[in-house]
């Protein structure tokens, strides 16, 4: 039954998320919000760096990374919701569990896109190889990882119906 909760929370989700004025009203100011985020955390020891909407540049070089839909986090937290909502816990375990996936894809994904906004400069090829393949599964991963540590985490549930200890007639 978990499994087909599962299944249709996570169809579901990624079909509001596919919508024309949730992409314009929530996806696009998430991506731009990432953006800006990651040039903050660039900006701490590059100067250079600077964020307009969902694109990431060096006013410098004029090398630039553009922040998509899919390179957000967005599609990992909706794996990670529909996995915690599909599981049977409390709605407090639950809220938090969404956000420390929340916060750990989120943190991760600064990281992806610090580090592909360099890779770009450095090497297209690496680039390529970096942002298709090893930070999709490393993003995912994460995602992953937290759900199962909040799984873990979780409070066992009591036995309702115990079995009966057995006596011991002399």
């Amino acid at each position: 039954m978990q499994l087909i909760v599962f299944a249709i929370l996570l169809m579901t989700l990624f079909i509001i998320e596919l919508l024309g004025p949730v992409q314009t009203w929530v996806i696009q100011p998430f991506t731009s919000a990432v953006a800006h985020v990651s040039a903050v955390v660039l900006q701490t020891f590059d100067g250079t760096v600077q964020a307009h909407g969902i694109v990431l540049s060096n006013s410098e070089t004029g090398a630039a990374v553009s922040i998509q839909p899919g390179c957000n986090g967005v599609e990992a937290m909706i794996v990670v919701l529909a996995a915690i909502a599909a599981t049977p816990a409390g709605w407090k375990q639950k809220f938090i569990g969404l956000a420390l996936g929340f916060l750990a894809i989120q943190a991760l994904n600064v990281v992806r896109i610090i580090s592909l906004f360099y890779l770009l400069q450095w090497n297209p090829v690496w680039f390529e190889w970096a942002h298709l393949y090893l930070w999709q599964a490393l993003i995912m991963l994460d995602g992953l990882i937290v759900y199962l540590l909040w799984v873990r985490m979780l409070p066992v549930p009591a036995i309702e119906n115990p079995l009966p200890t057995p006596t011991v007639s002399p």
